[in-house]
């Protein structure tokens, strides 16, 4: 957009683009209006310069334009209409014309086009300057009235809704029947009851979107969406971790060593898993395909068994005796090949 101004042709004065006054961008955010007004009204304070006319035109200046830059209103105005709509109501330079008659002078700024302001005025029937802005004003506000009364109804808002599952209902999906306050456009409420599907495989926290069920919109507005925010309770035994499903598989001693078969749940129902000989305490079975329904791949995660060696609470003396000759007869040292054991010797 070029630079507007109203000017004396005579060269007694010339508005300077209020941008440039401030040294800003014209697409300068609000903070660095007022961080360039700041450092320019301080260099140019009259407190800091007593007696230098320039420098208390240029502070003068300066504050000129931020006053208008600063303003919403004012900027949008200055943008659209440059310093006459801005200064509306200020004295309008003048200039001599030919003949020694006075007419008024509209410039595009330096380097651009002049023209009489007079004629403008002729081609809108003499009625002045301030008339043919009025005029441009006037076409402005119905043409926005226009588009307001034209524009759709904005939409409702959404709402959300929290309900609490228990773990297998979030695995497996389930039908709710929620009752809700709903909100009406006049700000009253009304009980309403909804059915509500969630989809297997919900994740703590994950919303589901019911279209159509938030508050009416204004002025006959399409309504928003209802968002059912999931909580999950714990489960007594499965643990979740994604689309996956852990277990603690408790086994004794000989079990560890010897390996064996042990019955476990799974969400499908009771499993067999097999414990192979030598397993470590912590040792993860993994049992694939045994775990939750990802609803995006539509494909079930796996159930690990996590092994957990329980050494008896109570050993009889014979349980005692029989331990030690197996301790003596492996001679097995288990921290054998830990760095700190191999540094000892």
């Amino acid at each position: 957009m070029s630079q507007r101004v109203w000017s004396y042709s005579r060269g007694i004065m010339t508005k300077r683009d209020y941008y440039e006054v401030l040294g800003v961008r014209r697409d300068a955010t609000e903070g660095e209006i007022k961080s360039a007004y700041r450092k320019l009204a301080k260099r140019y304070h009259p407190d800091r310069n007593k007696g230098d006319k320039t420098a208390e035109a240029r502070f003068k200046e300066v504050q000129e334009a931020y006053d208008v830059l600063s303003d919403k209103t004012k900027r949008r105005q200055y943008d659209q209409f440059g310093h006459v709509e801005v200064g509306a109501g200020e004295t309008v330079p003048w200039r001599t014309g030919p003949g020694g008659a006075y007419s008024r002078v509209w410039t595009s700024g330096p380097g651009g086009i002049e023209f009489d302001l007079g004629d403008l005025e002729d081609l809108f029937g003499g009625r002045g300057i301030g008339s043919i802005f009025e005029r441009f004003r006037t076409h402005y506000d119905e043409e926005r009235r226009t588009r307001r009364a034209t524009a759709p109804p904005d939409r409702g808002e959404d709402v959300e809704h929290e309900v609490t599952l228990d773990f297998e209902q979030a695995i497996r999906g389930t039908t709710l029947e929620i009752q809700l306050s709903r909100p009406s456009e006049w700000g009253s409420s009304r009980a309403e009851k909804i059915t509500v599907r969630i989809p297997p495989g919900v994740q703590p926290g994950q919303r589901v979107r019911v279209r159509g069920r938030g508050r009416p919109g204004p002025r006959g507005g399409p309504p928003g969406d209802l968002y059912i925010v999931c909580r999950i309770r714990p489960h007594p035994y499965f643990k979740r971790l994604g689309s996956d499903i852990y277990i603690d598989v408790p086994i004794s001693i000989a079990e560890a060593c010897l390996g064996a078969k042990v019955e476990m749940p799974t969400i499908d129902g009771t499993t067999v898993v097999t414990i192979p000989p030598g397993t470590s305490s912590g040792t993860k079975l993994r049992l694939r395909g045994k775990g939750v329904m990802d609803p995006k791949t539509k494909q079930r995660g796996d159930q690990y068994a996590v092994v957990r060696i329980v050494p008896p609470p109570v050993l009889s003396e014979r349980l005692k005796e029989l331990l030690a000759e197996l301790e003596a007869a492996s001679r097995f040292n288990p921290r054998e090949q830990l760095e700190w054991t191999r540094a000892k010797t």
